[in-house]
């Protein structure tokens, strides 16, 4: 876990840093204690601005798909100061597998659903609301053994799939899965391959969602407490088996849940 946290930056009003971090991971970047919180963007996304230690920190979080060497660069209150991010190398496990065609092959209809689903939820994704999380130390969403590990890289019938964006915790159908951490719930949808569905909004592009549920104990709209109950571990959407499927996203940018998670 440790190795995917960047090293923090100070910013003392200098015109440019440079710090490192590894995809999917998060960059962390010291803004000094101003009395109104800097507006950090990158490119033309917000970036999370939190209060730590008495002073402000933008955490920026590193695509899973972004190259070794590649630069991402942060500007900081219209370009007062800025930022660069230098992604570090991160070799994430692979696994080659051969199934038969018919259980790989989408039909036309499902292609469709799919492509309007993964359009519906990269909208939500990108929502930046406010106020800023009190913290970001997120409380496990369900007891049960960790499985299926972030940024897994399969292949599929010799073709690459998309790295997997989540963690799976393994547990028996109908598990209590609670509220990572106080937010608002932002979706509460059915989709072909996450099943029964709820994402939650925990404030400045901050997002958990939980796939697979077997029941759903929250509308949209509804505010929650961390650790609150939100639902049931399920075998919903395309899953072997029952397990939550728990993702974290910073803006739309998904990384690993165990950089936040407490150690359980």
């Amino acid at each position: 876990m440790l190795a995917l946290l960047a090293g923090s930056v100070l910013l003392p009003n200098a015109a440019a840093v440079e710090t490192t971090a590894l995809p999917g991971g998060i960059a962390r970047i010291r803004l000094g204690k101003a009395a109104q919180p800097p507006v950090v963007r990158l490119g033309d996304t917000r970036v999370l601005v939190m209060r730590e230690g008495g002073q402000w920190s933008a955490i920026v979080g590193v695509p899973l798909l972004a190259g070794a060497g590649s630069v991402l660069s942060v500007d900081i209150d219209g370009g007062r100061e800025s930022a660069h991010i230098v992604v570090g190398a991160k070799k994430y496990a692979e696994q080659h597998l051969t199934i038969p065609p018919e259980r790989d092959d989408l039909s036309a209809a499902d292609l469709e659903q799919f492509e309007r689903e993964r359009q519906h939820l990269a909208e939500l994704l990108r929502t930046f609301s406010k106020p800023a999380p009190s913290t970001l130390h997120l409380v496990s969403p369900a007891r049960g053994r960790r499985t299926g590990s972030f940024g897994l890289r399969r292949t599929i019938n010799g073709t690459p799939r998309a790295p997997h964006s989540g963690l799976d915790i393994a547990a028996p159908a109908g598990t209590r899965v609670v509220a990572a951490a106080a937010g608002r719930a932002i979706d509460s949808g059915t989709y072909l391959f996450l099943g029964e569905t709820i994402l939650l909004d925990h404030g400045q592009g901050l997002l958990s969602l939980y796939a697979h549920l077997r029941r759903k104990h929250l509308l949209v709209g509804q505010a929650v407490k961390a650790g609150a109950a939100i639902g049931e571990v399920g075998a919903t959407g395309r899953a072997t088996g029952p397990h939550l499927h728990f993702a974290v996203y910073l803006k739309g940018t998904a990384i690993d849940p165990r950089i936040l998670l407490a150690k359980s």
